[in-house]
């Protein structure tokens, strides 16, 4: 059974996540907030197994509630939930650890195989159609943070690494690549090991943010 959060300040919105989400024999409902302050209180004492945060909430605000979490050494994975598709405060939400974000005008089937990809712990989510926008507009033009040392990846792992920020799947780049499925999830695997990143989101970030994605390596 997976365990969710809900936290959003509108009780119409977690009503449709609750909704959808107590539809599916799998998920069960551990709790809800309407703000980040009581959405970090809520996962300290429910340890769910994910969290679907809204960005955008009165008081102590989607990011700053991720920011708690991310300080301490729980194991919820973050899904930020958000209004708008190209909207700075998810990209800044990426960097701090967030595990995706979710639109919150996708289908139902839609947020809840999002829900059982990150509680499994593997592919990071990202709304595929989304990607490529969200992280391109707001990293691109931006001035480099510190450039992840790439050197320390094969050519293979770069490749790789290239495709994962371009929003590809795990199964879009064993086709590009023309190698099985399960040798991408292991080169992907070492990509994140190699350069301290915990999951593929935080990939896509370090990729753009050390050029890698307009050819160049910072």
């Amino acid at each position: 059974m997976i365990t969710v959060a809900l936290a959003d300040d509108q009780p119409l919105v977690r009503s449709g996540l609750r909704m959808i989400l107590e539809g599916e024999a799998d998920v069960e409902i551990v709790g809800e907030a309407a703000d980040g302050a009581e959405a970090v209180a809520l996962v300290r004492a429910a340890h769910p197994d994910v969290l679907l945060l809204d960005v955008q909430m009165p008081g102590v605000d989607g990011l700053e509630a991720l920011a708690q979490l991310a300080a301490t050494t729980i194991t919820t994975r973050v899904l930020m939930l958000t209004t708008f598709d190209l909207d700075e405060y998810v990209y800044r939400a990426m960097r701090a650890g967030a595990s995706g974000f979710l639109l919150k005008d996708m289908p139902g089937e839609d947020i809840a195989a999002a829900v059982r990809q990150a509680a499994r712990g593997g592919d990071a989510l990202l709304a595929p159609a989304l990607t490529r926008r969200l992280v391109d507009r707001f990293a691109r033009d931006r001035p480099r943070a510190t450039a992840p040392a790439l050197d320390r990846l094969t050519a293979r792992e770069l490749e790789v690494l290239r495709l994962v920020a371009r929003g590809l799947s795990n199964a879009e780049i064993a086709a590009d690549l023309s190698i099985g499925e399960t040798t991408v999830k292991t080169h992907v695997a070492r990509v994140l090991m190699k350069l301290g990143l915990r999951d593929r989101v935080q990939a896509v970030v370090a990729a753009y943010e050390a050029g890698l994605t307009s050819g160049t390596t910072g």
